[in-house]
C-alpha cells in the first residue's frame, strides 16, 4: 500500500479554503498528500491551506467568460503543472476547472481523473442571445470531451445527473450523486431564534439570477403591510454582467427596503435571521448557503428548481415557490410574519433535515469511497494501471 498524491483543482482559492477544507482534511486523514491548485491565492489563503497540511499551487484560470487564446494558455499551464506535480489522482471542482483540468490531466497521461460539477450553471442555462447560445454550444462540446475522460463525475442533485446523461455528456454509470458540499454540523449548531420582528435573509452573490430583485420586490410588498419586518441582503457584488450594480443596491438601502452590510461572516447574521430566503433561478448544485441555514435551524423559502428543491420538504421546513414569482414569494413571507409560531416548528425540522442529508462528513466519505481514497493508498498494480472499481449510479 502506498500513499497517494491528490491534486484538487478549483476556480478560486478562497472557495477551496472556505468550502473544501473538510474534504482535503479527510483525504489527509487517510494518509494521502494533497495539493490545491487555484488562481487568486494570497498570503492568507496560502497560510490557511498550509496549516492543514495542504500545498497551495498558483495557476492561471479564468473563472468566467470564454477567450480561446487565454483558455488555451490555461490548459497548457495546467498540463505543465500536471507533468511537474505528477499526482496519482486529480479532482477538478466546478465546470471550468473540470473541463480544463481533466483535459490537462488526460494529456499528461494521469489515469485517475475525477470531476465535481456543483451545479450546471451558465453552460446549461437558456441562452438569451445568439452569442450566449454559441458560447454554450461550444462549452457543452468541451464538457463532453472532458467529462468522458473522468473516472467518476460527482453531481449534487438528480436533475443534473439526468440532464448530463440525457445529453450524452457523461455515461450514466460514471455519475455519483452527493448531497451538496455539506456542512460541519458541530461548527454550525442549531441557533436560538431571534426576538421579534420576523427577519428574513438572502445570502448569495448579488446576481440577478439568484433572485435578488424578486427578493427586494417581495420585501417592498411585505413592508407595506408590516413595516417593522427586517430584510437582510448578505452577499458581495460579482464581476458578471448580470451582477446587481452598486447604484441599484444603494437605492434599495436608501429606501429602507433592505439592510446590506456587505461581504460579512454569515454565521452571526444568521443568528439575527428568522427565515432564510433564496429565490434563485440559477442552475444550482445544492446551495451551500441554504445548507448552513438548515443547520442553524432556520425555515427556508426557495424555488422549485434544480438543487434548490433538495433543501425543502414543503410545509415541513419551508416552502417551494415558482422561479421569478414575486407574488408567491411575498405570500410565503407573509405566512411567517402572520404565523410566527411556524418559524420555530419549521426551523426545528430544518435542523433535522440538515442532519439527515447534509452532514459534510458523510458526504466526504461517499466521495472518498467512490474515488477509492478511503484507505491509505492503493495496491501496487503490476501493469501500472489503476485498480478497478465498481461504478456507482446516482
Amino acid at each position: 500500500m502506498t500513499c497517494l498524491h491528490v491534486a484538487i483543482i478549483g476556480a478560486h482559492a478562497r472557495y477551496l479554503v472556505n468550502f473544501r477544507s473538510p474534504l482535503m482534511q479527510a483525504i489527509k486523514a487517510y494518509g494521502h498528500e494533497v495539493s490545491a491548485l487555484a488562481p487568486d491565492f494570497d498570503d492568507e489563503t496560502r497560510s490557511e491551506l498550509r496549516a492543514i497540511g495542504v500545498q497551495p499551487v498558483d495557476i492561471s484560470l479564468s473563472r468566467t467568460g470564454m477567450n480561446p487564446l487565454r483558455d488555451l494558455r490555461d490548459i497548457i499551464g495546467l498540463h505543465a503543472h500536471m507533468r511537474r506535480l505528477k499526482p496519482d489522482a486529480v479532482l477538478a471542482i466546478a465546470m471550468k476547472p473540470a473541463i480544463y483540468g481533466i483535459l490537462a490531466a488526460a494529456i499528461a497521461g494521469l489515469p485517475r481523473r475525477f470531476a465535481l460539477i456543483a451545479g450546471l450553471g451558465y453552460v446549461f442555462s437558456e441562452g438569451r442571445s445568439l452569442r450566449d447560445r454559441i458560447v454554450q454550444m461550444i462549452s457543452r462540446q468541451l464538457c463532453r470531451l472532458a467529462l468522458r475522460r473522468a473516472e467518476v463525475v460527482f453531481v449534487q442533485n438528480p436533475d443534473d445527473a439526468d440532464e448530463l446523461a440525457a445529453l450524452d455528456i457523461v455515461w450514466r454509470d460514471r455519475i455519483v450523486r452527493v448531497n451538496g458540499t455539506g456542512v460541519d454540523l458541530i461548527a454550525w449548531p442549531q441557533m436560538d431564534l431571534p426576538p421579534p420582528p420576523v427577519t428574513f435573509a438572502l445570502v448569495a452573490r448579488l446576481l440577478a439570477e439568484k433572485g435578488v430583485r424578486e427578493y427586494v420586490a417581495a420585501a417592498r410588498r411585505v413592508k407595506a403591510r408590516h413595516p417593522e419586518v427586517r430584510f437582510l441582503l448578505l452577499g458581495w457584488i460579482d464581476a458578471r454582467p448580470s451582477a446587481i450594480g452598486e447604484a441599484e443596491l444603494a437605492s434599495w438601502v436608501a429606501d429602507g427596503v433592505v439592510e446590506w452590510p456587505g461581504y460579512v461572516d454569515v454565521q452571526p447574521w444568521l443568528a439575527q435571521t428568522s427565515v432564510f430566503v433564496l429565490p434563485s433561478y440559477y442552475r444550482e448544485g445544492v446551495p451551500r448557503s441554504t445548507q448552513e441555514a438548515l443547520a442553524a435551524g432556520r425555515p427556508v423559502i426557495t424555488t422549485d428548481s434544480p438543487g434548490c428543491r433538495e433543501t425543502v420538504i414543503p410545509g415541513e421546513n419551508g416552502f417551494l415557490i415558482p422561479p421569478r414569482d414575486v407574488d408567491s414569494l411575498a405570500i410565503a413571507m407573509l405566512h411567517f410574519v402572520e404565523n410566527p409560531q411556524q418559524v420555530c416548528v419549521m426551523g426545528y425540522n430544518s435542523r433535522r433535515l440538515a442532519e439527515e442529508r447534509f452532514d459534510v462528513r458523510a458526504i466526504n466519505e461517499r466521495m472518498l469511497s467512490a474515488m477509492e481514497l478511503d484507505r491509505t493508498g492503493l495496491p501496487d498494480q503490476a501493469d501500472g494501471q489503476p485498480a478497478t472499481r465498481q461504478q456507482q449510479a446516482p
